[in-house]
């Protein structure tokens, strides 16, 4: 199983109801009885080379990874190379891969001055998302691809990806079948992205920009979430919980930002988008889109943009733990904790936010109030800091939930290409079923250290099993490390 079955537990919700000097040395430790922040965000950035798939290029830093689903899109008659595994498994879902892409981008356009030498690998991460992404918005019209290999029969499988004899099905959506939420999402990841590299690629940016702008017009005409046109291939893996309108926000909010044009916040002001949330995930973007336009409001003092920002700091005083308002519990060793499966991925994507708008109000000389309690950037910052700092080993347990950073991390995380051999220490193929005896279910350490993985994280009362059958807490996602990457950068000093 996968770290976003967790994610179910949206139902239950009140709301919605959910550096470059490169050393692949581990055990790095805190500098001066500080966190290391150059290099996990190093080592946060170099996990995105381990869930690649396709061909593999010629500095490729994560060696015991090799080529893998060269035939991905062959069964539709096009091209779908390439692209990231979401987490342990051997899927691409898009829906969370275009997050994950829509959140490095953030992260670097925030943050990319502080990010030193791994400012090019973050764009590299980056490319190789929207590579994939593009083909599948374009390779054929009047469809949007979403997703390759069958995800249940890939569960019932324990094997590398370089093995993978599992059915590599195509998956799409379509005007009779139609994906507002992952057109939506896909639309938001390739904008983003096309902000982040004009700098480097223009023509390769203004090419990203179009193609977002035509998945997007898609997103609006066809109206429906992926979840009913796909059914158990996004069920229960990536369920769309939170429907679809938090999508098209979200789309429109980066398509506002990469172009500035009207029409893209007439076409927000007119979705009636106003859904609570106390929640941001690969699910609900409903307080990420708000985050992002208050920024107009902000540092462009836009009055258009005041209902955005209002709603941005509901949400936070939803999250701040001394507010009236909370709704958000903390962990004895001061963790946010939101639900059970990967609850990890929720506090980097909130931590994100907090350290986004924190930036904004420290610009704009911002402070706002939650009840009697007034809230200035530091108060954001601090909170943000204990979250980083607790991930990176300041927790009751002294243990680092990034995979190769610091003295004492997971060893046995879930995860196929990790917890098997790789194909330079055994050539011979491990099918199906014969990966969980004895990886799955041994004892031993992962014998490849997926170096920067962040996994699903500690319990409640911050207890953790290094066990790669407890999926939940065990195993890391593309879209825990994506939102964290520009939390790192903004600590980093260079």
């Amino acid at each position: 199983m996968a770290a976003r079955m967790g994610s179910c537990n949206f139902l239950v919700r009140l709301f919605s109801l959910p550096l470059f000097v490169f050393c692949l040395c581990l055990g790095s430790l805190p500098v001066d009885g500080k966190q290391n922040y150059k290099d996990a965000l190093t080592k946060s950035i170099l996990f995105f080379e381990g869930q690649r798939s396709g061909r593999l290029p010629k500095d490729q830093r994560v060696t015991w990874r090799s080529h893998s689903g060269l035939l991905d899109g062959s069964l539709a008659g096009v091209n779908l190379k390439g692209g990231y595994y979401d987490a342990g498994d051997n899927v691409k879902f898009n829906l969370p891969m275009a997050f994950t892409t829509t959140m490095l981008s953030w992260g670097t356009l925030e943050f990319g001055g502080r990010m030193g030498p791994e400012l090019n690998n973050a764009r590299a991460a980056i490319r190789w998302a929207t590579n994939y992404l593009y083909k599948c918005a374009t390779a054929t019209p009047g469809k949007l691809y979403v997703g390759v290999g069958d995800p249940n029969a890939d569960h019932k499988c324990w094997e590398r990806p370089e093995d993978m004899d599992t059915p590599r099905t195509v998956y799409s959506v379509s005007p009779s079948n139609p994906g507002s939420d992952v057109a939506g999402e896909t639309a938001a990841a390739l904008a983003a992205a096309s902000i982040v590299l004009r700098s480097t690629d223009r023509r390769y940016a203004a090419m990203l920009l179009t193609t977002a702008k035509k998945v997007m017009e898609f997103a609006l005409k066809y109206r429906g979430t992926y979840s009913d046109s796909l059914g158990s291939a996004a069920c229960p893996f990536y369920c769309s919980y939170s429907g679809y309108k938090d999508e098209l926000l979200w789309g429109a909010a980066w398509l506002y930002r990469a172009t500035k044009k009207s029409y893209y916040l007439n076409m927000m002001n007119s979705l009636g988008a106003n859904d609570a949330t106390d929640i941001f995930s690969w699910d609900n973007k409903f307080a990420g889109a708000r985050v992002l336009l208050s920024r107009n409001a902000l540092l462009g003092k836009d009055k258009n943009f005041e209902p955005y920002k209002q709603a941005a700091e509901e949400f936070i005083c939803r999250i701040l733990p001394n507010s009236p308002s909370t709704s958000t519990q903390y962990t004895p060793g001061g963790l946010m904790y939101k639900l059970s499966g990967s609850n990890l991925q929720y506090v980097t994507s909130i931590s994100f936010l907090l350290t986004t708008y924190s930036k904004l109000m420290t610009v704009s000389k911002h402070t706002f109030t939650c009840g009697s309690i007034v809230v200035t950037s530091k108060t954001l910052r601090h909170l943000v800091k204990r979250q980083v700092d607790y991930i990176l080993g300041d927790n009751p347990l002294k243990m680092s939930y990034m995979v190769g950073y610091g003295a004492n991390y997971p060893k046995k995380i879930h995860h196929r290409a990790s917890s098997l051999p790789s194909l330079r220490k055994q050539n011979q193929a491990i099918k199906c079923s014969d990966g969980f005896q004895p990886y799955y279910y041994g004892s031993n350490p992962n014998p490849n250290i997926l170096i920067g993985a962040v996994v699903g994280g500690p319990s409640q009362n911050d207890a953790y099993s290094d066990d790669r059958t407890d999926f939940s807490h065990s195993e890391p996602a593309t879209y825990i490390n994506a939102a964290m990457v520009g939390t790192l950068a903004s600590f980093v000093r260079y």
